[in-house]
């Protein structure tokens, strides 16, 4: 353990599985203090546990603000204090503009958009009260590149980039001194993007470790990524947007 993140209080939406639950390992390694949100009591639970003394699980619908104001007056009870916001929680839906329902768009915005407005929104109100921090949200590389079989899900994940610029330049000019950057992987190896795969397709096979040309990277890849953005090290980057995609969006232009 090198401590990169000791004596920080971390935030992870959906953090019960897949991206989440390997950040929430990590940082916890590295010496932070992790409140674990998500629906998924069992699974919350369970990895709070695993970890022990150093995290908490807070039950937490990410698309409402009621949940919100419940979980950071938790955060603020327990720790006084909130260094790390990872707003995580997503879910995938698939279907073009020509057939996907609007309750469907609407659901897939308050889950993988609305929650981030609100993250965003709920953890500047702690972080400026002490040193500051560092807010990391989860978009995708759909929003750069687009998906037209994902429509919902790649103008929720662009809604994410443009808000996190526009959260990265209030705090720089109001000096809260936190910091706002998005994250864009491509494929993950985690439950929610495997589960429409062809039957009998080794998901395994389509990772960047069986093939370079591989879509698909590992939650800990992506993990990676969220402890050097929480951390120090990345102190005067704020606004980007970071691909995780192993050069697959530069290769498509």
């Amino acid at each position: 353990m090198s401590a990169r993140v000791a004596g920080k209080v971390a935030l992870i939406t959906g953090g019960a599985s897949g991206v989440g639950r390997a950040t929430a390992l990590l940082l916890a390694r590295e010496g932070a203090r992790v409140v674990i949100s998500d629906i998924d009591v069992a699974g919350g639970l369970a990895l709070a546990e695993e970890i022990g003394a150093q995290a908490l699980f807070i039950e937490h619908d990410a698309g409402s603000e009621a949940d919100w104001t419940r979980v950071i007056d938790t955060v603020r009870e327990h720790h006084g204090r909130l260094d790390i916001l990872f707003n995580n929680a997503g879910i995938l839906l698939k279907g073009d503009i020509e057939n996907t329902a609007y309750s469907d768009w609407q659901r897939v915005q308050r889950i993988n958009s609305d929650s981030v407005f609100l993250g965003c929104r709920a953890a500047i109100s702690l972080m400026k009260e002490s040193e500051g921090g560092s807010i990391i949200n989860m978009s995708s590389i759909a929003a750069v590149a687009g998906r037209d079989d994902y429509v919902a899900y790649s103008a929720s994940k662009g809604a994410v980039a443009a808000l996190s610029r526009t959260v990265a330049v209030l705090c720089r000019r109001r000096k809260y001194r936190i910091r706002c950057n998005s994250l864009h992987p491509d494929g993950i190896l985690t439950p929610m993007t495997t589960a429409g795969l062809p039957a009998g397709l080794d998901p395994w096979s389509l990772t960047i470790d069986a093939d370079p040309m591989g879509r698909m990277c590992l939650p800990e890849d992506v993990a990676a990524s969220v402890l050097f953005l929480a951390s120090d090290e990345s102190r005067a980057i704020s606004g980007i947007e970071l691909r995780i995609d192993s050069g697959q969006f530069v290769m498509s232009i």
